[in-house]
């Protein structure tokens, strides 16, 4: 690059002197410097050439200084100086101003950052804020809600307490009823029993008369007359030839004292009693709080010999018994024989083992369950409640498999159809097929008119007979939606009803299987379970039937009554063939597996089993 020499700088000078005015400053430099001597043509230079020239140098200057700083990136925005800087600094000057100035701008955008960053924490603190108002305002919400529930719940738990005091007023109602009607009948059966022996008194003094008056042959046909007429009211007549077995000619069928075990123990009612299907083991359960196994010895009981029967108690209250809420109402073996489930007035099922030890407390109702049963394989139990639901537990596992939650009313029998499906009965006059796994009913039965006490399946779990209030028992099929068979013979509610053990799927498969149902207008009738039809009215007890069971052959049947009587009846022979008479109502009876001993559960607090033998 070429470099300007003085001579051409003196001209330069000088005719800026001459352009600014300053003529003899002009004249001086261009007489002392001979620029009248040099080459220059001054027509090339054009006016202004040194102003140009001078700002063309500290544009260079600027710009050497900015490219020569390497802190600089290429694409910031370049920096100017002052005119008096550029001239009177050198590049390394320059370069050190505009680090500095580059500084202070980095340090005025770090506090610019450092003053977006506190805006950002302050609207974040008020955000936090915010949101701690929000979640605090969400959990007095949820708090309101729960003292809500809460609220609820009480008012739930006052009314159940309240339905509880009224079914136990209803109760003992009914208990006062009974001794009412029981002193009522006695009452008149003392009444009949001196009217008789008046009348007796009448004839005796008449035929004692007419004696004296010679009348012989007239005694003879009176006498034959009288006799005749005696022994139609002492069997009853044609018309209900089962009240034969009640009679003082039926009196050696009354089983002996010898062949009567009493199991004491009990401190209330009676309300269930059930055998083992492997041992000779019997568990009640009772209004005392407790169920109890008793180990009752096999064979025939001995004449004179009463050894006291032992049995392990099982408690389902702590402390004092007779708790009403722990009422033990319903129990059930399993299939082994090894687990007795029990359920009782405080929603709670419980599971037990032979030695009386409590192996799981399942909680899931909210109400007294009525109902239970171990399905056939014994991994499922299946209870059904006041709360209007039955529930499925997997009882390995120990906890509740599935609710059932389709009746409105609450939950009065459940009964297995196979291991997986069984069917449910309610105050709501409905019946529901249910199945594990299956959020709606299977299938639904209809056609009740009052409550359905009680479900039961056929052996094969082809038919369902089921028994009301409204006075009928039916029997349903699984393949069809309404009822195969009305049965209509009973004049009251009807309480209970078994299948027969006999036909396809029993033990007794060539026999015919039959129907039986216990009601409240004090008899127990026998269907024939084909045909729809009534074979037998047994018309032996005074009071409501509350239970009936079949001996394991089938061919005889239990009955227990309000009026403290059992009766086994012969269904060959349609009649009375044995009969106990104890100190209170009867709620349930059972046979044990092998057929010769029968327990029942009665009022006065005892357990009796009798000695069954032909």
């Amino acid at each position: 690059m070429s470099s300007l020499t003085s001579v051409e700088l003196n001209f330069l000078v000088f005719r800026y002197l001459q352009e600014s005015g300053f003529t003899h400053a002009a004249f001086t430099l261009g007489y002392e410097a001979g620029i009248n001597k040099s080459n220059i043509d001054g027509n090339m230079v054009p006016p202004g050439a040194l102003i140009k020239f001078v700002q063309k140098g500290l544009q260079y200057m600027e710009m050497e200084a900015n490219l020569s700083n390497g802190e600089v990136d290429i694409d910031e925005d370049f920096s100017f100086f002052q005119p008096l800087d550029l001239i009177s600094k050198d590049v390394k000057e320059l370069q050190e101003m505009l680090r500095e100035r580059k500084r202070k701008e980095r340090d005025k955008e770090k506090d610019r950052e450092r003053s977006k960053e506190n805006d950002k924490e302050i609207e974040r603190e008020h955000e936090g804020d915010r949101s701690r108002m929000k979640e605090k305002d969400r959990h007095e919400k949820q708090k309101e809600r729960e003292r809500e529930r809460e609220k609820m719940e009480r008012e739930k738990e006052r009314e159940r307490e309240k339905m509880e005091r009224e079914k136990e007023r209803e109760r003992e109602k009914m208990e006062r009823e009974t001794f009412e009607r029981e002193r009522e009948r006695l009452k008149l059966e003392r009444e009949r029993e001196m009217e008789r022996e008046r009348e007796r008194e009448k004839i005796e003094r008449e035929k004692a008369h007419e004696k004296q008056l010679g009348g012989g042959d007239r005694d003879m046909v009176i006498d034959q007359s009288d006799k005749e007429n005696a022994g139609d009211e002492e069997h009853g007549g044609s018309t209900e030839p089962m009240d034969i077995t009640m009679t003082s000619t039926s009196q050696p069928c009354h089983i002996p004292s010898s062949d009567v075990r009493i199991l004491e123990g009990h401190t209330s009612e009676v309300c269930a009693c059930a055998w083992s299907p492997s041992a000779s083991l019997l568990a009640s359960g009772s209004g005392d709080a407790t169920a109890r196994i008793w180990n009752i010895p096999e064979g025939p009981f001995k004449s004179g010999f009463h050894r006291s029967i032992n049995a392990l108690i099982l408690k389902h209250a702590k402390g004092k018994s007779n708790e009403k809420s722990k009422d033990v109402t319903t129990l059930d073996w399993n299939g082994e024989g090894t687990l007795l489930a029990t359920g009782s007035c405080d929603g709670l099922a419980r599971i037990w083992n032979t030695n009386g030890d409590l192996i799981s407390t399942l909680s899931k109702h909210k109400g007294p369950i009525f109902s239970l049963k171990w399905n056939k394989k014994g991994d499922y139990l299946l209870t059904g409640s006041v709360d209007r639901t039955a529930v499925v537990w997997d009882v390995k596992a120990e906890e509740w498999k599935q609710q059932f939650e389709f009746h409105s009313g609450p939950t009065l029998d459940v009964d297995w159809r196979n291991n997986v499906s069984f069917a449910t009965s309610s105050t709501d006059t409905m019946i529901y097929l249910c199945k594990i796994g299956e959020t709606r009913p299977v299938k639904v039965f209809a056609g009740h008119q009052g409550e359905v006490n009680c479900v039961k399946w056929d052996p094969t779990g082809s038919l369902l007979a089921s028994c009301s209030d409204d006075s009928t028992a039916k029997i349903w099929n699984i393949k069809q939606h309404n009822f195969v068979h009305d049965l209509r013979e009973h004049t009251k509610e009807i309480y209970t009803i078994r299948w027969s053990p006999t036909g396809p799927g029993t033990n007794n498969p060539n026999k015919q299987l039959t129907l039986a149902s216990a009601s409240f207008d004090s008899t127990v009738k026998l269907w024939d379970a084909e045909l729809g039809k009534m074979l037998c009215s047994f018309n032996g007890h005074r009071e409501p039937v509350y239970s009936l069971a079949f001996s394991p052959n089938g061919e005889y049947i239990a009955s227990g009554s309000l009026d403290k009587s059992i009766h086994i009846w012969s269904i060959k022979e349609g009649k009375i063939v044995k009969t106990y008479t104890g100190n209170g109502g009867i709620f349930e009876v059972c046979w044990n597996k092998e057929g010769n001993k029968i327990a029942a559960c009665f009022a006065d607090n005892s357990v009796c089993v009798l000695d069954f033998r032909m």
